[in-house]
């Protein structure tokens, strides 16, 4: 059977013009950035694009492990760290170089509760920030942190332009790209530093229209967010190149605990085992999507196995249900709250199917990104879906299950609140790396016990390109392979 979709995209296909390589590349996506301040940012696509614009003075690799960047450093006590800036680091746009004050500068704004960062509660242990010379600086902590070098991942703004009022939306940074311009449709226009490369990246809402640029020539490259049918589709035709990598972005569903209904926890596992992850990852992903229980991957130093899953059992969630007084003659009625994103609203409508089988009503309602998002950071929601992008240190569990992470302060958005998790994350801080990696696999197992959200499956990372070569996806979805992307005929081999 002929999908759909493919029966749209084939009458709408003209013929295909080959891209022009007198212009940009252009990328389509999903979602436009709107914070171009990585203090700042907590949605993917702002924080995937500053990633682009501002060098940090660390990065993590993919079992969450630092490696120097702008950066290196070294412990020189328990709660004292020595960060050094490495010679040959990029200047920034304005043709200076970072220097310490920049980085001091930029912590210290982090700190600042009138800026109100949702990065500030991950270093509110930072009592002192000492600049020693202009490359040399120091950082003195409130208690021994041995993953402080973890915590260095925010990228650097130069201290002159830290309190302009217009800076996430004129950025100045000293990444690998360059911010030129806001584009009318909503986008924005980045040049490559190391060769004037011009990007375009251009945000297209229907997955079915980003297909259509890219197989007409008006885009050159696509990356996540389409339905499985698509991505075969893409596959099959000439000219095009389709990778994929398997992923960290964690997808789930997320309850709001203050809710007098979602508090009980009967109600929360009577959801969790009526989803039928397997059939949604083999059907609506075709099978590129892993299931997931935690939102750390196994592999991760950080992370934990064994996690007993949440299977689909519809005669267990209805005896949940029968427990918490809901029955056909009573039956459950949940609001539920997603993006515009069409294959999300194929993805909510399928959990609607499977809630009513075991009696459960969902209302979908579904919103433009800025106020889905709004809502759902200021607690205005019974259920959603979102995905965590990039996760790669422990650090989320603070962020998105201390009791004092409630927005804006942090990512707590399911009002989640327990004084020995808060314990546990507080003692993994403080902890060797060894017993760190205990506590932070307790605390997972206690967020998996307590059914603070729906675990779902993490996410691979698919790119469809065309006329392209040497864009390789990451396990964290990142956008940094556009430094070495290029036109397939720019040069001869």
């Amino acid at each position: 059977m002929v999908r759909p979709v493919l029966v749209c995209i084939a009458l709408l296909l003209g013929a295909c013009s080959p891209p022009d390589t007198g212009k940009a590349i252009v990328f389509a996506v999903a979602t436009a950035p709107t914070i171009l301040d990585p203090r700042l940012a907590s949605d993917a696509a702002s924080e995937r694009i500053n990633a682009l614009l501002y060098d940090r003075l660390v990065t993590l690799d993919p079992a969450g492990r630092p490696k120097t960047a702008m950066a290196e450093w070294r412990e020189l006590s328990p709660s004292r760290y020595e960060v050094r800036l490495l010679p040959d680091r990029t200047r920034f746009w304005n043709g200076a170089q970072p220097d310490a004050n920049d980085v001091a500068a930029t912590y210290r704004s982090l700190l600042d509760p009138g800026l109100g960062s949702p990065h500030a509660g991950a270093l509110a242990h930072i009592t002192k920030i000492e600049i020693v010379n202009d490359t040399l600086l120091q950082f003195q902590l409130s208690r021994p942190d041995p993953g402080f070098p973890t915590r260095l991942t925010i990228g650097i703004l130069p201290a002159e332009e830290l309190d302009r009022d217009d800076i996430a939306h004129r950025p100045a940074g000293s990444g690998p790209f360059e911010f030129r311009h806001w584009r009318d449709d909503g986008g924005l226009l980045l040049q490559r530093r190391r060769d004037r490369q011009a990007f375009a990246v251009v945000p297209v809402p229907d997955p079915t229209m980003r297909a259509l640029k890219l197989l007409r020539g008006e885009a050159h490259l696509l990356q996540n967010d389409l339905p499985s049918e698509l991505y075969g589709y893409l596959g099959d035709r000439p000219g095009l190149q389709l990778l994929e990598h398997p992923g960290t972005t964690f997808a789930y569903i997320g309850f709001n605990l203050a809710d007098p209904v979602l508090s009980d926890r009967r109600i929360r596992a009577a959801i969790a085992h009526a989803i039928d992850r397997d059939a949604i990852v083999r059907h609506l992903f075709g099978a590129r999507a892993h299931l997931a229980e935690s939102v750390l991957r196994p592999e991760h130093w950080a992370g934990v196995d064994g996690l007993e899953p949440y299977t689909h059992d519809p005669e267990r969630a209805r005896g949940y249900l029968a427990e918490a007084g809901f029955d056909r003659q009573h039956p459950l009625v949940l609001s539920y709250k997603t993006s515009t994103d069409p294959f999300r609203l194929r993805i909510a409508h399928v959990f609607q199917s499977q809630l009513a089988e075991v009696g459960i009503e969902i209302r979908i309602s579904s919103y433009d990104w800025g106020t889905f998002f709004g809502d759902i950071k200021a607690g205005n929601f019974q259920l959603y879906s979102l995905a965590w992008v990039g996760v790669n240190t422990p650090d989320i569990l603070r962020y998105a299950f201390h009791s004092t992470s409630l927005p804006p302060a942090g990512a707590n958005r399911g009002r989640y609140r327990s004084a020995l998790t808060d314990q546990w994350i507080e003692q993994a801080e403080r902890a060797d790396l060894e017993s760190a990696a205990l506590l932070y696999a307790r605390i997972q197992r206690a967020i998996h016990r307590d059914l603070v959200y729906v675990p779902l499956w993490y996410e691979s990372n698919v790119v469809a390109s065309r006329g392209l070569r040497d864009y390789v996806p990451t396990h964290d979805g990142s956008y940094l392979a556009l430094n070495s992307v290029r036109f397939e005929y720019d040069a001869v081999e």
